[in-house]
C-alpha cells in the first residue's frame, strides 16, 4: 500500500509539475507565454485613422502564428475597419497576481468597461467587468468579440456543444436586413453599405450557438477551446466584408454590473514545441562575387547547430554536397536567436539549396545574370496595371475598364472624410462644392489596392522615374500605350520608351490639377466608403458619367447622371505640396523634353508657377519642428530640380544655402522628426552631386562619413544589416531607399562606400528577411508573394512585379507577413511607392552584379 501511495505521490507531483509548467506566465515584455504560446493583451492599440486594421486587442500568437485577434468589447457581430472602435483608457500589468487589465471607453456613448486576462489552467480567463449598467442604446450590442483568422482554420471542423461542424470555406451564413434607425453609425457618419436609398444596413446572423466551442479537434497545432456560461455566437465576419475575420461574440448582459462575463480559452499546445528554423536567403539567387550569407532565424529554445551545407544539384538531379561551412551566432534580436551562415566560397554556376539541422532550403541558383531584368515585370506588368483613366488588357485578360471619365466633384467644406482626407472651411478654388471641376479625367496611377489618385505619391513616383532614366537610361518597350483611345496593351511594344510613357502618364495628372485647378491637390478620392472598399474592376466604382444635381439618384440622359458617385477633389492647399509638386514637374520636363516636348513646357510652366507663388513664403515655425523641417526639405527639393533643369543660378543658391544648413540642423539630430536619414536634405546632395563642382563634392564627404556612422549604428541591431522598421506599415520602402543612398555614395566616392549594404538590402527585400523567406516582389524569385493586397485581393492573388510592404512589427517583438491572408495592407499591400525604388535598386544591383562579374574574369 505504501509503494502504490509513493507511486500516485509521484505520478501527482509530476502532473502537478506539468500543470505547473504549461502555465501561462507574465514575461519581461508584458505579454504571457510558454511553449508554443503567446498571448498579447493590448500590446498593440487600435489605429486611430484607420480604426480595426486586425492588429489590436487580445491576440494569439499559436506554435508561432498570430491566429486570433480582436479580443475586445465591441459594438457589432463582425465589426468592420470603419466601426467604433474602444479608446483603450489604461492598461494595468500586474506581475505579481499574474493578470492584464485594460480599461476602454466609448466615448459617444459614455460606456466604460474592463477586460482582465488571467492565467488559468492551460488558459487563461478573460473578464469583461463594468462599473455602471450598459447604456440603453447599447443594449444587445455591446459584447465580447474575439475573431479567428479564417485560412488557419480552413479544411477544418469545430464542435459546437459536441456537435460536428464544418468552417465554411467560402462565406454562406444567413444575414437580414435592418432598418438604418437601428445602426450604430460609422466613423463621420459615413457608411460601407450600398442601401441604394433603400434606408437599411445588413446585420450577419450567427452560424451557431453553444456555450462550449473546440476549434480545429482534429489539428494539434491550431486546437483551441472557448468556454463560458453565457451563450457564444459564432459568424463568418466575411458576409459583411471580405477581409472579415471569424468572430466568436456574446452578448453582455442587461442592467447588471461587476464581473459580468467570463470566457474560459485554452489553446492546444504541443510539449516542448520549438518553431521550424527560417533559413532567410535570396530567393533570386546570388552572383558568383557576391558575399553569400544566409540569415538562420531560431527559436529561442531551440539548439544552434554548429554548421550547415551547400548542395549542389546535377543535370540528372543528383544532390551534391559542394560546402560545410561554420554558422556564427549572432545573438538575439526580439524574439528569436540569428546564425549566419557565410557561402560567398562557393562561386560555380548552378543550383543550389542550403541544409540546416535536417531542414532544406528550396533550391535557388548562382549565375552572372541572376539579377538580369528582376525590375521587368513591375514596370511591364505591375504598373501599368495601376494607370487611372485607362482600359487595360494583357492578352485576353482586361485588368480593368477606362475608369473614373466623371472625374472630379469638388469637395464639400468643413469635411472630415477616410485615409487623411478633409476639407476645410474653403476649398481654395474657385468651384462650389460638388461642382464638377474640368480636365482631371486623365492620367495618374491608383494607389494601389485603393483607386484613389494621391498626389504625393505621384510626385514621389515621378521624381523616382527621373532618377531612374537619367543614372541608367533603361531602353525598354514592352507595353503600349495609346493616350487618345485611353488604351494600354501589356506585353505588346509600340516603337516607345516604357519608362518614359508612365512617366507622361504621371505628369498628365499633375500638370492637369494645376492648369484647371490653380495648385497641386491633396488628392482625389471616392466620396463613400462603399465605393471606397471596391474590389474588382475600378471602371465599376461609378457609372462614368458626370453628376447632374438636376436629374434623381440613378437617372441619367446618357451624357450625365444624378448618381453622386464621382469622385472629390480634396482641393486645399499647401506649400509643402506647392513645392514637391514643382520638383516633380521641373525633374519630368527636362526628360519629357524630346519625347513630348508640350507636356515637357507645360511641366515646366506648372513647375515655376509654384515656385513664383511661394518664393517670398516663410515657414510657419523657425524652431526645427515637423512644419520646418517639412517646409525647408520640399523648398531645397524644388531648388535643386528647377536649377538642373534650368541651370538658373538663383536656384542654385537657394538650393546651396538651404541644403548645407539642414544637413547641419536635421541629419544628425537624434531628436529630428522623422527616422533615420533616407528621404531627407542628404538623398538631395546625392541627387545633386553630377551638376555641381568639386567644392560641392569636398564639401559633401564629412558628412558620408557621419552618415556611415549612423547608419552602421541603426543596421547593427540586427543580423539582416538593414535598418528595421515596420511599425503598422512594412518597412521595405526605408529599407531600399537607404540602399539607394548607399549605390550613390558608392558611385561617387567608392573609397568610403563598398557594394555588400546594397547587396544587403536587395537579399532582404528577395527573401533573406524574418518571419519567412519569401521574395516580396511577386512572380519574382524562387518562391515569391502570391497573395496579395491589390484590386484583385478577394482572389487571393497577386499582380506580377507588385512590391510589398514587408514586415510589420507587432508590440513588443512580433514581425508578421502574412503569406495566406492579403487583407493586411501594411503588410501585403503593393503600392507605387514601393514599386519605384524596387525599380532603381534592381537596377543598381544589376549594374553591381556586372562590374563583380568582370573582376572575377
Amino acid at each position: 500500500m505504501k509503494v502504490l501511495f509513493a507511486f500516485f505521490a509521484s505520478l501527482f507531483l509530476l502532473w502537478s509539475s506539468f500543470a505547473y509548467g504549461q502555465t501561462l506566465q507574465l514575461n519581461e515584455l508584458e505579454y504571457f507565454e510558454y511553449s508554443g504560446l503567446n498571448v498579447l493583451v493590448y500590446s498593440n492599440r487600435y489605429n486611430p485613422i484607420f480604426f480595426d486594421e486586425k492588429t489590436a486587442g487580445i491576440e494569439l500568437i499559436h506554435h508561432g502564428v498570430r491566429t486570433a485577434t480582436g479580443g475586445a468589447v465591441r459594438l457589432h457581430h463582425t465589426p468592420e475597419q470603419w466601426d467604433l472602435v474602444p479608446e483603450i483608457v489604461s492598461r494595468k500589468v500586474d506581475v505579481e497576481g499574474n493578470f492584464i487589465s485594460t480599461q476602454l471607453r466609448y466615448a459617444d456613448f459614455n460606456f466604460d468597461s474592463e477586460i482582465k486576462v488571467t492565467p488559468h489552467h492551460r488558459g487563461f480567463r478573460i473578464e469583461v467587468f463594468l462599473e455602471k449598467p450598459i447604456p440603453k442604446e447599447l443594449e444587445g450590442r455591446a459584447g465580447l468579440n474575439f475573431e479567428f483568422l479564417p485560412p488557419d482554420y480552413w479544411e477544418s471542423t469545430y464542435l459546437a456543444d459536441g456537435s460536428p461542424k464544418l468552417f465554411p470555406r467560402y462565406p454562406a451564413s444567413d444575414a437580414q436586413v435592418r432598418p438604418v434607425s437601428e445602426k450604430i453609425q460609422q466613423i463621420f457618419d459615413h457608411s460601407t453599405f450600398d442601401d441604394r436609398g433603400r434606408g437599411e444596413f445588413l446585420e450577419p446572423l450567427p452560424i451557431s450557438v453553444a456555450n462550449s466551442y473546440v476549434l480545429a479537434p482534429e489539428n494539434p497545432i491550431r486546437r483551441v477551446t472557448i468556454k463560458s456560461d453565457s451563450d457564444i455566437m459564432f459568424f463568418d465576419g466575411r458576409i459583411l466584408a471580405q477581409n472579415g475575420w471569424y468572430v466568436f461574440r456574446s452578448i453582455l448582459p442587461s442592467g447588471k454590473t461587476g464581473k459580468v462575463m467570463e470566457w474560459y480559452v485554452e489553446p492546444h499546445t504541443i510539449p516542448d514545441w520549438v518553431r521550424e528554423p527560417n533559413i532567410g536567403f535570396s530567393q533570386v539567387g546570388y552572383t558568383p562575387g557576391q558575399q553569400k550569407r544566409a540569415i538562420i532565424e531560431l527559436d529561442k529554445n531551440d539548439n544552434p547547430q554548429s554548421s550547415a551545407k551547400i548542395f549542389k544539384l546535377t543535370n540528372d538531379g543528383s544532390e551534391v554536397p559542394v560546402f560545410t561551412g561554420k554558422t556564427e551566432e549572432w545573438g538575439r534580436y526580439l524574439r528569436y536567436n540569428y546564425l549566419v551562415f557565410d557561402f560567398s566560397d562557393v562561386k560555380d554556376e548552378g543550383v543550389y539549396f542550403i541544409e540546416y539541422g535536417g531542414h532544406r532550403t528550396n533550391v535557388f541558383p548562382i549565375a552572372k545574370d541572376v539579377y538580369k531584368g528582376i525590375w521587368h515585370p513591375t514596370m511591364d506588368v505591375w504598373l501599368p496595371i495601376q494607370m487611372d483613366h485607362m482600359t487595360v488588357r494583357e492578352a485576353y485578360r482586361i485588368w480593368h475598364g477606362n475608369a473614373h471619365q466623371d472625374d472630379a466633384l469638388q469637395a464639400p467644406l468643413n469635411h472630415n472624410h477616410f485615409d487623411g482626407y478633409s476639407m476645410g472651411d474653403t476649398t481654395d478654388t474657385r468651384f462650389e462644392p460638388f461642382e464638377r471641376i474640368p480636365g482631371l479625367d486623365i492620367g495618374g496611377w491608383y494607389d494601389a489596392g485603393d483607386f484613389d489618385i494621391q498626389t504625393g505619391s505621384h510626385n514621389a513616383v515621378v521624381m523616382d522615374l527621373v532618377q531612374i532614366y537619367e543614372t541608367f537610361a533603361p531602353q525598354r518597350d514592352m507595353t503600349y500605350v495609346d493616350q487618345q483611345t485611353r488604351y494600354v496593351d501589356i506585353h505588346r511594344p509600340d516603337g516607345k520608351n516604357d519608362m518614359l510613357q508612365q512617366l507622361e502618364h504621371g505628369v498628365l495628372a499633375l500638370v492637369a490639377q494645376i492648369e484647371n485647378i490653380g495648385h497641386p491637390i491633396r488628392g482625389i478620392v471616392v466620396g463613400n466608403l462603399y465605393q471606397y472598399h471596391h474590389i474588382g474592376d475600378a471602371a465599376t466604382i461609378t457609372d462614368n458619367l458626370p453628376y447632374n444635381p438636376n436629374l434623381e439618384p440613378y437617372e441619367t440622359d446618357g451624357l450625365s447622371s444624378g448618381t453622386l458617385d464621382d469622385r472629390w477633389a480634396f482641393t486645399t492647399r499647401s506649400v509643402f505640396m506647392d513645392y514637391s509638386t514643382a520638383a516633380s514637374l521641373a525633374a519630368a520636363s527636362r526628360v519629357l523634353k524630346d519625347f513630348n516636348p508640350d507636356l515637357s513646357q507645360r511641366a515646366l510652366n506648372c513647375a515655376m508657377k509654384m515656385w513664383d507663388e511661394n518664393v517670398d513664403v516663410e515657414p510657419e515655425t523657425q524652431d526645427g519642428g515637423r512644419p520646418f523641417f517639412n517646409f525647408m526639405r520640399v523648398k531645397t527639393s524644388a531648388a535643386l530640380q528647377l536649377f538642373i533643369t534650368t541651370k538658373e543660378e538663383r536656384f542654385k543658391s537657394v538650393f546651396e544655402e538651404a541644403l548645407w544648413s539642414q544637413m547641419d540642423r536635421t541629419m544628425f539630430d537624434t531628436n529630428r522628426p522623422g527616422n533615420f536619414p533616407v528621404d531627407n536634405a542628404f538623398s538631395y546632395a546625392l541627387m545633386a552631386y553630377p551638376h555641381m563642382d568639386e567644392d560641392f563634392h569636398d564639401k559633401l564627404r564629412p558628412y558620408i562619413f557621419q552618415y556611415k556612422e549612423e547608419s552602421e549604428q541603426e543596421t547593427s541591431v540586427s543580423p539582416y544589416e538593414v535598418p528595421m522598421g515596420g511599425r503598422g506599415w512594412g518597412g521595405n520602402t526605408p529599407i531600399m531607399k537607404w540602399a539607394i543612398n548607399n549605390y550613390l555614395i558608392h558611385k561617387y566616392y567608392p573609397d568610403l562606400m563598398d557594394v555588400e549594404s546594397i547587396f544587403n538590402a536587395m537579399n532582404y527585400i528577395l527573401g533573406c528577411h524574418p518571419y519567412s523567406n519569401v521574395s516580396f516582389v511577386s512572380t519574382i524569385g524562387v518562391k515569391s508573394k502570391q497573395v496579395t493586397y491589390g484590386s484583385n485581393r478577394a482572389d487571393f492573388t497577386f499582380i506580377a512585379g507588385g512590391v510589398v510592404p514587408g514586415l510589420v512589427l507587432l508590440q513588443p517583438d512580433f514581425y508578421e507577413n502574412k503569406d495566406d491572408w492579403p487583407f493586411l495592407w501594411g503588410q501585403n499591400e503593393a503600392i507605387i511607392t514601393t514599386a519605384t525604388p524596387y525599380v532603381f535598386l534592381a537596377h543598381a544591383v544589376e549594374e553591381l552584379a556586372r562590374e563583380i562579374n568582370k573582376e572575377l574574369e
